[in-house]
């Protein structure tokens, strides 16, 4: 039986979480197009690195250029916003961040530790003449103030604005599911940037156009839930995420970067304490609503692709390039 969708089918259905778009696209001269952009997720709307969040990532493919995952792997926090953008934009993304955050924490770097800013890609090339670097760490610091808790704009926008999926128009998606457990409801959201498979592995049987030669692309996929998860099961989390790509027809392919995310806005751990030990409430992992919650990000995961599908529009990028709406 499949979970009820949370009231706008969408990653703010989890309160406080927030997301912000920023997009670029200009016609340069008739070889060159800027087909690009932000995304921003504000896991909650405090400072996030006084208070972290519990945090799990899954590679599921690793070929991919990502910030900040090896820590998330070591200490299971997340200090950040999540910044999405293309290939070459990681590290103009990682500045701008970083300066939001400075400017927020005078302590980071001087009085206390650094501070591990989190952000993912996917190449955009076919569309967006990415060797140009049109992203600046302004268009990120842009991209997190343009962060509300309205449901998310998705589509061609943002960094998802020169993406495909299966030969035609991805870029950004977002659904949401809720589980009752008890008297207690829990909502788990996922956003995608959706940018892989090719034209000819249809999603729908129906589904008749041309091969492009697409590359083989990426997906991140970002799940949020208020569930009381610390990091090894948010680690769990973000592995189902695999089963909703699948169910979608993805091959998971070589030149693929497959990777997720998953917090807990549940249980903020405080940057300054001076207590020796600190105390947590989780949920049991031999609980059934861990099945329940599994099931949620499977689900979510796979809408949210459909999604990014049914919102993008036909897309002209560099060298006359066009890839089209998807027929659903």
């Amino acid at each position: 039986m499949k979970l009820q969708k949370g009231k706008h089918n969408c990653m703010i259905d989890v309160q406080d979480v927030k997301v912000g778009h920023v997009t670029l696209y200009e016609k340069v001269d008739e070889e060159n197009t800027i087909c690009t952009g932000v995304t921003a997720i504000l896991p909650h709307s405090g400072n996030l690195f006084k208070q972290k969040l519990h945090v799990g990532s899954s590679v599921i493919n690793g070929f991919g250029k990502t910030a900040g995952l090896v820590q998330i792997e070591e200490l299971g926090l997340l200090e950040s916003p999540i910044m999405l953008t293309n290939t070459f934009s990681v590290g103009s993304v990682k500045q701008g961040a970083l300066t939001y955050m400075l400017e927020h924490n005078e302590e980071i770097g001087d009085t206390t530790g650094t501070i591990n800013i989190v952000v993912g890609e996917c190449n955009d090339g076919f569309l967006n003449s990415i060797r140009l670097q049109a992203i600046t760490p302004d268009h990120a610091i842009e991209a997190i103030h343009n962060a509300t808790t309205h449901p998310v704009e998705e589509g061609a926008v943002g960094a998802g604005k020169g993406m495909q999926c299966f030969g035609y128009k991805g870029g950004i998606g977002t659904a949401s599911r809720v589980v009752l457990a008890e008297e207690k409801e829990y909502t788990v959201g996922c956003l995608v940037l959706s940018n892989f498979g090719k034209s000819d592995h249809a999603l729908f049987a129906d589904w008749k156009k041309e091969n492009q030669d697409t590359p083989d692309g990426s997906i991140m996929m970002i799940v949020a839930t208020d569930a009381p998860l610390y990091d090894r099961q948010l680690n769990r989390i973000a592995k189902r995420c695999a089963a909703g790509l699948a169910r979608t027809g993805s091959n998971i392919d070589h030149g693929s970067g497959d990777i997720a995310i998953a917090f807990s806005t549940a249980n903020k751990h405080v940057h300054h304490s001076n207590s020796v030990v600190d105390t947590l409430t989780f949920v049991r992992d031999d609980h059934p609503v861990m099945n329940q919650l599994f099931q949620a990000v499977v689900e979510s995961t796979e809408e949210a692709i459909i999604s990014s599908l049914k919102h993008a529009e036909t897309t002209e990028g560099r060298k006359g390039r066009v890839l089209e709406k998807a027929p659903l």
